[in-house]
């Protein structure tokens, strides 16, 4: 349920099914929870008009999210957990202040938890105010005013200058007659009072007694925020202004110091910002001892973590490093030249990549990976998968979300990546470029043996990248890495490297419209 896009998963429970006496209610989401199961069956039949159905499972989501949040806020009153490395024990006042405050933001966090679906890394925004947006238009379209108001009037209670439903309410107020009395839900009521005054607590603390709070809803009004905290708002969106200004700016290219280099496609022709697509960066010979290398080593080199198929059952991957690639001519199993070659053209590379986006910087490597993909024979028919799937180097892609969050396990240290291909001789396998939906393809690299690609992570949250599959023939690259700056060469047969830079950003929250069908936030 969390990867439904998982083809070994999916193929595997396709064989499951096939089997004698296994039945759909076999198979149990063991990540699910109560709110989030209600949640999406009552968005299923809101999408498709099935109203009162709707409605049912809608009611049942918000009453398990509430108690979810109930739970989640009581867990949060236990022992203080002093983050702190300081010698000095607090006093007695300081740590009772201390440890109520912990307390209040970890109650703030809980509306996080439970917004957060299994499997994913985002909450989804207004999880609980979106509730009552849905089921405003749901009990209107099945005749039931009186409840329509109930859930306008509770939604009001989060955004109360809401222009859209303010409109809703005359609409609702009209349709009921002005002699019936709405009010919003009791228990939202209270919700909301008590999150507002937890909330101001926690920001008098912080403004007098220093720390950070990161209020998780949108909700919170301008009013209840001090001054400083105001500024400091302002300041970070001014930073991170001129970052995207900074970032938009055009490439200062440096020179390239190799004879014979072209620059084939450049950030404009790719849609991107430093993006660059390189040729001749290798001659056909030293291209074919490359990959006479690869197949010296055959399935002596390493795979993906000990899986020949770590992206899809239809390709088997084979890898070779450096360090075992000389262990393997040390041994007599490759040839000394060929395996010195593979460092030599590794670090061509990166001096490619260095002089063109960091010149006067230095780049780097965190490894050198010789990769070759090869299709695997009668598994080709009607394919629709991807040989790579669509990802970001170094951070978190959650398509759904739009975002692209930096935390680990992403490989956040990363800089710039490369791909470079050693042969053109093999059917599919382009790379090509999304948007953070990683659905719309902005821009396919057509391969050819020689060519480098090379990309900055500085935008790593702003779009994602895959491959294409190969259903013929042998695809090679090499791949080459370091802390501070790499590259990253993926393919058919190619050098990869990788380097790193990214800042994650924020969607802005959908609003519902007039009387029209608001739409799901997902």
């Amino acid at each position: 349920m969390a990867n439904p896009q998982h083809l070994q998963m999916r193929e595997d429970i396709e064989k499951y099914q096939r089997m004698a006496g296994v039945k759909s209610d076999s198979f149990r989401d063991l990540e699910a929870v109560p709110h989030w199961r209600a949640y999406e069956t009552g968005v299923q039949h809101y999408k498709v008009d099935e109203y009162q159905e709707a409605v049912v499972k809608l009611e049942e989501s918000l009453k398990e999210a509430l108690l979810a949040l109930e739970d989640c806020r009581a867990l949060c009153e236990g022992p203080w957990e002093d983050e702190t490395e300081e010698e000095i024990q607090p006093g007695l006042y300081e740590a009772v202040a201390a440890h109520y405050i912990q307390v209040l933001k970890c109650r703030q966090q809980c509306v996080l938890d439970i917004a957060t679906k299994p499997g994913r890394v985002s909450a989804t925004e207004d999880f609980i105010p979106s509730h009552f947006d849905l089921l405003q238009f749901a009990y209107n379209q099945v005749g039931n005013q009186a409840l329509a108001a109930e859930c306008a009037a509770s939604y009001l209670l989060f955004y109360p200058m809401d222009e859209s439903m303010l409109e809703k309410m005359k609409y609702y107020q009209t349709e009921l007659g002005e002699g019936v009395s709405v009010t919003a839900r009791e228990n939202i009521y209270h919700y909301v009072q008590q999150s507002l005054k937890e909330k101001k607590l926690i920001y008098y603390a912080v403004e007098h007694l220093g720390g950070t709070f990161n209020d998780p809803d949108l909700w919170t009004s301008d009013e209840l925020i001090p001054e400083s905290q105001k500024q400091k708002r302002r300041e970070d969106q001014e930073k991170q202004r001129l970052e995207n200004l900074d970032v938009e700016q055009p490439e200062q290219r440096g020179p390239l110091f190799f004879e014979g280099l072209t620059i084939t496609q450049d950030s404009r022709q790719l849609n991107g910002s430093q993006r660059v697509v390189f040729d001749r960066v290798l001659t056909d010979s030293e291209c074919k001892d490359i990959l006479r290398l690869a197949k010296a080593a055959g399935g002596t080199g390493d795979s993906y973590r000990g899986r020949r198929s770590p992206h899809t059952p239809h390709e088997r991957f084979e890898g070779l490093t450096v360090l075992k690639a000389l262990q393997l001519a040390q041994d007599g199993a490759v040839n000394w030249r060929d395996a010195k070659l593979l460092l030599q053209a590794s670090e061509k590379s990166r001096k490619i990549v260095q002089s063109y986006f960091t010149p006067g910087k230095k780049l780097h490597f965190s490894f050198t990976h010789l990769v070759c993909r090869t299709a695997v024979e009668g598994e080709q028919d009607d394919r629709m998968d991807l040989s790579h799937p669509v990802h970001a180097d170094n951070c978190l892609l959650d398509p759904e979300g739009k975002e692209c969050w930096k935390e680990p396990p992403a490989y956040m240290y990363r800089d710039y990546s490369g791909i470079l291909y050693l042969n053109d001789d093999f059917k599919g396998g382009e790379l090509f470029f999304t948007e953070l939906n990683a659905v719309t393809v902005t821009d396919p690299v057509l391969i050819t043996k020689q060519i480098q690609i090379g990309t900055a992570k500085a935008n790593a949250g702003k779009s994602g990248q895959g491959e294409r599959s190969t259903s013929s023939w042998w695809v090679c690259s090499m791949l080459c890495q370091r802390m501070y700056v790499c590259l990253s060469f993926f393919s058919i047969m190619a050098i990869f490297l990788s380097f790193s830079l990214s800042v994650p950003f924020r969607q802005p929250l959908l609003k519902s419209g007039s009387l029209s069908k608001p739409p799901v936030v997902s």
